[in-house]
């Protein structure tokens, strides 16, 4: 297997991780992410919207993330505005 989990008990333990039942170590986290071409803090989003941006961005330039950061500031700089 890709991420050197043992073939025998692999499909177990990843449907435990699937379901919640088990968190994997954040070994096998990153070993799975990198099979998968997947950042592993994907994993790790309390929200659908959160993991869909990770998985949009994670392949960015360095300067593409920096203006997306750039936005996003702007973006928040302007919701605090309208709430004064």
């Amino acid at each position: 297997m890709l991420i050197g989990l043992d073939e025998g008990c692999s499909s177990a333990r990843i449907s435990r991780y699937e379901t919640g039942t088990h968190e994997p170590p954040f070994e096998t986290a990153k070993s799975l992410a990198a099979a998968l071409g997947i950042p592993a803090a994907y994993f790790y989003c309390v929200s659908d919207e959160l993991a869909d941006i990770i998985l949009e961005s994670h392949d960015l330039s360095v300067d593409e993330l920096i203006n997306v950061l750039e936005w996003l500031r702007h973006l928040k700089q302007a919701r605090q505005v309208g709430k004064t």
